[in-house]
């Protein structure tokens, strides 16, 4: 187990790395000077000259990528351009709420898909299981921004029972609890479906082993093979995807802080980026970019527990 984990770390860490290596890149390729929006149209040339100094923009590319792993490394994420605020305190307080929207919609997707897939393979072919089919089906095809527009215009608007904007007052935790509701249903809804179908493929593979038909053999009653032998098999892949799919929500809360103006870490990258705040653009997605290969590790040691010949894989 320990040699499996020392492995997966240091695959992390190579993934990390090279996930630097590119957003460095690409953040260096984004049009415009950084310079020019910064100070204005009205800054001089000595002005400018002596802002690019400071921030380090006017050495070689190589320079400027050695000092952004040197600084990585050390912690240091940069300063905003603008404020002068380290990166980093700029991300600490914008990550929370993009964390809990994260966790409450995998939170319901996963419990809603699990069941609804469970009971989708138990009854097979039934009615039951095509209604299941056509409603997970649908879940997927919507957009997770055309969800956020109808539920906010639904919910908030029409029938006024739910919070339209923000994340709710400081310290107020029912009042963010209410503003938590629309886009948490918005940004989980697709993974509804995903969810259900996977786990109703994957249910359906481990109700025909051996295993349970000899566990039917001794009587045991179906709601417990159900959930004590073959739910415990069929959620390994299930796993996997929420690892991948927390990560994935990450990006895609973007659209949900947008439409309900919600302050988070992808509001913040789609600011930085229309102002060219370079340095914050980096650490924000620098810390995503660990978040969503730490949650891809945690999947992969918990399917290593629940399943001992993941281990043997890589």
């Amino acid at each position: 187990m320990w040699v499996y984990f020392i492995k997966r770390l240091g695959l992390s860490v190579v993934i990390i790395a090279v996930a630097m290596s590119i957003l460095f890149i690409i953040t260096h390729m984004i049009p415009g000077d950084p310079v020019s929006i910064a100070l204005g149209p009205r800054a001089t040339v000595e002005m400018k000259e002596e802002y690019r100094a400071r921030m380090g923009i006017d050495l070689p590319i190589y320079v400027q990528y050695g000092r952004f792993m040197a600084h990585v490394l050390h912690g240091d994420l940069g300063k905003d351009v603008f404020s002068g605020l380290p990166v980093l305190n700029i991300v600490k307080s914008q990550l929370p709420h993009t964390v809990i929207l994260v966790c409450v919609a995998i939170g319901w997707s996963a419990t809603l898909g699990i069941i609804l897939g469970c009971f989708s393979a138990v009854r097979r072919n039934s009615i039951l299981d095509r209604v299941i089919g056509v409603i997970t089906v649908g879940a997927i095809a919507i957009p997770s921004f055309v969800v956020s527009l109808y539920a906010l215009l639904l919910f908030a608007v029409t029938l006024k029972v739910l919070p339209a904007l923000g994340a709710g007052e400081s310290g107020d935790i029912v009042d963010q609890l209410k503003h938590l509701v629309l886009p948490g249903f918005a940004l989980g809804l697709g993974w509804v479906g995903y969810i259900a179908r996977l786990v109703r493929a994957s249910m359906l593979e481990v109700m025909g082993e051996n295993f349970v038909r000899a566990a039917r053999a001794y009587g045991l009653p179906e709601r417990t093979i159900v959930a004590r032998y073959a739910l415990k098999i069929a959620i390994v892949p299930t796993v996997t995807l929420l690892g991948v799919g927390i990560g994935n929500m990450l990006s895609g809360a973007l659209f949900a802080e947008i439409v309900f103006a919600r302050p988070g870490i992808g509001k913040l990258i789609y600011d930085m980026v229309l102002i060219r705040n370079f340095p914050v653009v980096q650490g924000a997605v620098l810390v995503t970019t660990a978040l969503f290969v730490l949650s891809a590790l945690i999947a992969d040691i918990v399917n290593s527990v629940l399943d001992p010949r993941v281990r043997a894989n890589l």
